[in-house]
């Protein structure tokens, strides 16, 4: 017995936020938001959010929530809702540092790749140009070296605080490979290129000068 379904697309829109891109009105069924981060915007709360424009699916999802208990204090509820106030001038800053980072590591000698959509570029640059009005707060490189340098870089940075999580107001950056990626196997790791040497920055709304100044002292 043959039976027809349908394909229901998922996208993760933490990192564009609903002020860059709006995966609904492209066509996708259900966006979630790890509200812990962008949207709330001052690392200080933990929680996520389940966004859907289908009331069958929504009734679906409504249930498991209800039945597991899967809901944020009251506090958090606020928090949150206090950093979607802010989250347009924000995300403005982010992007605006972000781009300005972005190219200047690519003129540093010690940075051998940079990944940011904005750059020209970026093998995805084109489609986020057409599907979102901006290129987030994310910047990745390669570090020229290996787990070595990838310390002494971290070991340098007085701006840039280590961390695992993104989209506060505050930068940071994160080891991939020993941080968020270390349970993965070493050859998935390799495959998705989650290298030694890759290096991600959360770029946040501090002056731009002491951003650029920081990173080029550890990179030096």
């Amino acid at each position: 017995m043959s039976r027809k379904r349908k394909a229901i697309s998922v996208v993760d829109n933490t990192f564009a936020t609903p002020y860059f891109q709006k995966p609904l009105l492209l066509g996708a069924d259900i966006v979630i938001h790890s509200t812990t981060k962008y949207i709330n915007g001052h690392s200080d709360l933990i929680g996520g959010a389940v966004i859907l424009n289908d009331d069958d699916l929504y009734e679906k999802i409504k249930l498991v929530q209800k039945s597991v208990g899967a809901v944020p204090s009251p506090f958090d509820s606020w928090l949150t809702l206090r950093g979607v106030k802010t989250l347009a001038i924000r995300m403005k800053q982010h992007e605006e540092n972000a781009m300005k980072v972005a190219r200047f590591l690519q003129k540093q000698p010690n940075a051998i790749e940079v990944y940011f959509p904005g750059l020209d570029d970026h093998p995805g640059h084109e489609i986020a140009k057409k599907q979102m009005t901006g290129f987030g707060g994310v910047v990745s490189f390669k570090i020229k070296g290996g787990i070595r340098e990838a310390n002494t870089f971290f070991g340098k940075l007085k701006v840039f605080q280590l961390a695992d999580s993104l989209g506060g107001v505050e930068s940071l950056a994160n080891y991939s490979a020993l941080m968020t990626h270390e349970a993965f196997p070493e050859e998935l790791r390799k495959k998705i290129g989650v290298t030694e040497n890759l290096i991600r920055l959360s770029i946040g709304i501090e002056h731009i000068d002491d951003l650029l100044a920081d990173l080029g002292n550890a990179l030096s």
